[in-house]
């Protein structure tokens, strides 16, 4: 048997909002690699070895898809979302760059949805215009990065995602997040919490930097921050697909 290494998302959480071409690398899997929640997800079949393991194992989880691959096996390593966005994918090519007797094998990287465009779904149009994403967490990078990207990405008014918002060991740094953003934006610029989304703990709100505190996000938030255009359509949000009214 020829052995492989597949890096799958899973989406946002809802098992319909799995792509087909996920749905049948794990049929195919012989083995299952990932964080303890994403691999409970998978349902035990015989011929089937689930491994899971904790967040921060991700190289040690990548080496292992590796050996697995290498004996023959086909690995499948699951993440949440898309797992080329802050997910293993990356950290897959970390270890192989490190592993280079494994360069030969076979790898494929298959897309999901990511929290982020799930939750701009829900809200509506957000996105719609020039968006990017940052990862608030500062477990691979300091804190000062985190600070001064947000800031460029202000003063390009750019619409943001942000994950990874706001943990237990990290309880006060959202909030200077959100101070930040206060003196670049002002308090008027609107600001969503999407909390486990297409979950059934789902939970959309949306305010005003003015209004927005920092206990409206824990990990299962996705916070999305509008540009200078992004405005509200009843309940919905958007953000126009022109640069008119943009800073």
């Amino acid at each position: 048997m020829t052995g492989s290494v597949t890096v799958a998302g899973l989406g946002p959480g809802d098992p319909h909002l799995v792509t087909p071409e996920v749905t049948a690398a794990l049929a195919q899997a012989t083995d299952i690699l990932g964080y303890v929640p994403y691999v409970a997800r998978i349902a035990p079949r015989e011929g089937l070895t689930l491994h899971p393991s904790d967040n921060r194992e991700e190289l040690a989880r990548a080496n292992h898809a590796l050996d697995l691959a290498a004996r023959g096996r086909r690995a499948v390593i699951v993440s949440s979302g898309d797992p080329g966005v802050f997910a293993m994918a990356s950290a897959l090519f970390e270890a192989l760059e490190a592993a280079p007797h494994h360069h030969d094998l076979q790898i494929a990287i298959l897309p999901g949805i990511t929290a982020m465009l799930a939750a701009a779904a829900k809200l509506g149009a957000p996105l719609g215009h020039d968006f990017c994403a940052i990862n608030l967490s500062d477990n691979l990078k300091p804190f000062a990065l985190i600070e001064h990207r947000l800031r460029m990405a202000a003063r390009g008014d750019f619409a943001m995602g942000f994950y990874n918002p706001r943990s237990a060991s990290r309880p006060h740094q959202f909030a200077r997040v959100l101070e930040i953003l206060r003196e670049e934006y002002g308090d008027d610029r609107l600001i969503s919490f999407a909390r486990a989304v297409s979950t059934p703990q789902e939970t959309i709100t949306t305010v005003t930097l003015g209004e927005a505190r920092p206990e409206m996000a824990d990990m299962r938030t996705l916070v999305i921050l509008g540009n200078s255009a992004t405005r509200r359509v009843g309940r919905w949000v958007y953000t126009p697909r022109s640069a008119q009214g943009a800073a």
